[in-house]
């Protein structure tokens, strides 16, 4: 299976469990590793045989804007279903970044991965 990835995709949600989240919201970042066959399109060269990755990052983006919900796992499984949508995208793996996430310790990043599949 061939893979089209998108690092850094960033938007701001109100995603998370505290009032203050909620209220003020934070920075999320999305990378995505998306599995089709893009054989088709390369033989082709033809966009339709292939996933538009410019109309995936914008409904990625509008699903971390989107509904509020508690926790990251939920935003992750969101996106992966936004994505498996897509006709040719048979696998998804989402990683979803919450580098202000309200800890007290200094951190780097928070993050959660999944992959989803068509299977």
């Amino acid at each position: 299976m061939d893979r089209v990835a998108l690092r850094g995709l960033r938007a701001r949600g109100h995603h998370g469990v505290f009032p203050q989240e909620r209220a003020e919201g934070q920075t999320f970042v999305v990378d995505l590793s998306l599995g089709l066959d893009t054989r088709p399109a390369a033989a082709d060269d033809d966009l339709a045989k292939t996933v538009h990755y410019g109309i995936v990052a914008e409904e990625v983006v509008a699903v971390v804007e989107g509904e509020p919900v508690d926790l990251i796992e939920t935003l992750a499984e969101r996106i992966a279903q936004a994505c498996l949508k897509h006709p040719g995208v048979q696998e998804v793996e989402v990683c979803v970044h919450k580098p202000d996430a309200p800890i007290t310790v200094p951190f780097d990043d928070v993050t959660i991965t999944i992959t989803r599949s068509r299977v």
